[in-house]
């Protein structure tokens, strides 16, 4: 005979998740953190590359998709973790990247690979996330 949870996985996953993980503070604030895209490592060119200089990252596929994947190969020269490197990151936007990374592991720093972007790493158990703050330009 089956276990009862084995019929009903997504119930026994969604009481945990809705009823014990916020009794834990567990769940993530949606309106906090907006998903943005995934960024998988790769070690193959691909067409429609963008090239980042700065950091010597080609990334490709972004918004060329309906759940934004990120394609990401990374140069000899750089010198981002190795972490972000090899695995895959989920990338969040949020509005104040400075309170988003508060209290967290940094791993890579503040900083604009674009105008009008900042973006930060921390690792958050073993698995590196990302945080976009796109900048809204003031009227003059």
């Amino acid at each position: 005979m089956c276990k009862i949870g084995l019929y009903y996985p997504t119930v026994t996953n969604y009481y945990y998740t809705v009823i014990v993980g916020e009794a834990r503070g567990e769940t993530m604030d949606h309106r906090k953190y907006r998903y943005s895209h995934i960024g998988i490592p790769t070690t193959k060119k691909l067409k429609n590359e963008e090239y980042l200089a700065d950091y010597d990252v080609y990334h490709s596929g972004y918004q060329e998709n309906e759940f934004n994947i990120e394609w990401m190969r990374y140069g000899s020269k750089c010198r981002l973790p190795d972490i972000v490197k090899k695995l895959p990151h989920v990338a969040f936007e949020v509005d104040d990247i400075y309170k988003a990374i508060k209290g967290r592991e940094v791993i890579i720093e503040p900083n604009s690979p674009y105008e009008g972007v900042i973006v930060a790493f921390v690792l958050v158990k073993g698995a590196p996330i990302e945080f976009l703050q796109f900048i809204k330009k003031k009227k003059r």
